[in-house]
């Protein structure tokens, strides 16, 4: 049900643009189960310096339409998956014409080569991994390089579409004092401008307001998830998704008699409660 309402209401909504791509994040973020037997055995522990956690956890990857804070796709596993694993299963659920902003926690280049090579202009930017290796093969402004990074045979290996090599555009950026490098596969320098490119990096952080708005506000803060059976924690958690895109796409249908606002402009709790009370009323 997530995953065709998703679909559903992201198509039907007019999305704006940067260069003709939508812009999307992917992040991922951790849920606390009930400490049952049942849920113990299904979601082993993380563990601390070789203690145990206190509650069995469940690992979660979202996608995200940047402006509007839709989730468009999702992937959960245990803690004994990584995230880059999670990941990958959102790769097809991606559309074409699409950038996705990742943090550095996602870098792999078989992971990122894989992403391009799904579809038609499946673009994506990350920061580069401290102490990588590459070669620059052709200036394309200030702090603008057109780069080729070298893979390694256990990644070719993991990734059979991956060559021994990956061409990218590197971006060398100031912010705060502080200069960032950040990797991304948008290597046309004429359709890009790598002046724009650089700023939309920071919107990145629009994914982990839409967690904080869906565990403080839709959770009421609360720390750990009720169902104390897999299955139904599983039950609850694509529940607790579908809730927060209802809200949201609602949003959007407000901010459509809202003139000069952006759904992401729109108070979230304010709007959950409009629509709690609207639900209310057709029980």
């Amino acid at each position: 049900m997530f995953t065709k309402t998703a679909q559903l209401w992201h198509n039907a909504t007019p999305h704006p643009h940067w260069c003709g791509l939508t812009l999307l994040a992917i992040d991922g973020v951790f849920w606390r189960t009930p400490d049952t037997p049942e849920n113990d055995a299904a979601f082993p522990r993380q563990t601390h310096a070789g203690n145990p956690a206190l509650y069995p956890q469940v690992k979660m990857v979202c996608q995200m339409e940047l402006t509007s804070h839709l989730l468009t796709a999702a992937a959960f596993g245990t803690m004994k998956n990584s995230e880059n694993e999670l990941a990958e299963q959102l790769i097809e659920q991606t559309g074409d014409n699409t950038l996705t902003l990742m943090d550095k926690g996602y870098y792999s280049l078989g992971l990122l080569n894989a992403w391009s090579l799904a579809g038609e202009h499946r673009h994506w930017m990350i920061p580069l991994r401290k102490g990588a290796q590459y070669e620059e093969l052709r200036k394309l402004g200030k702090g603008d390089h057109l780069v080729k990074l070298k893979t390694s045979p256990q990644a070719r290996k993991k990734w059979p579409g991956l060559g021994n090599e990956v061409t990218a555009r590197l971006l060398t950026v100031t912010r705060k004092g502080k200069v960032c490098h950040l990797l991304t596969s948008m290597t046309d320098a004429m359709r890009f401008p790598g002046g724009e490119m650089a700023d939309l990096y920071s919107h990145r952080w629009e994914i982990e307001l839409g967690y904080r708005e869906i565990k403080q506000t839709m959770q009421l803060s609360r720390l750990t998830l009720r169902s104390k059976k897999p299955e139904l924690v599983e039950q609850e958690l694509w529940g607790v998704l579908l809730a927060y895109n209802l809200v949201r796409y609602q949003m959007i249908k407000m901010a459509e008699h809202l003139k000069g606002y952006w759904p992401n402009q729109l108070s979230f709790s304010e709007s959950c409660g409009m629509v709690g009370n609207a639900a209310n009323l057709l029980i």
